[in-house]
């Protein structure tokens, strides 16, 4: 599966964002999803993800302000992010697993090739 994130821009810290991360060759349906994030000098970190059943999990950083959600209909998966603070600033990934509600990097057997968001204070 080819996954292809979008949606990334350079905002200010309070704004919102959505990233979007569209699939093809495969039903993401078939997947558990998932958002991670890569700041300058910093190792990548993870972000939320969702079950093929719509179940969510976040990383402590973005809960509450976050929501990852999936449109299996578009073969798409969302993060919409509000209240964005400077130090949500990174590259964003979105990756795709056949395992379920997976917080570490090495359980994805897809990657896109990420989106950049800056959050300016």
């Amino acid at each position: 599966v080819q996954l292809q994130a979008s949606g990334g821009g350079l905002v200010q810290a309070g704004d919102s964002l959505r990233l979007s991360c569209a699939a093809s060759g495969r039903t993401l349906s078939s997947f558990g999803m998932g958002w991670f994030r890569q700041a300058p000098g910093k190792e990548r970190a993870f972000v939320a993800t969702i079950s093929r059943s719509g179940y969510t999990y976040y990383g402590d950083s973005v809960k509450g302000r976050f929501t990852i959600s999936r449109d299996n209909a578009k073969n798409t998966v969302y993060l919409q992010m509000n209240s964005l603070k400077p130090e949500d600033t990174a590259v964003y990934y979105c990756a795709a697993t056949r395992g379920n509600m997976v917080v570490h990097g090495g359980g994805y057997d897809y990657w896109g090739q990420g989106t950049l968001v800056t959050v300016s204070s």
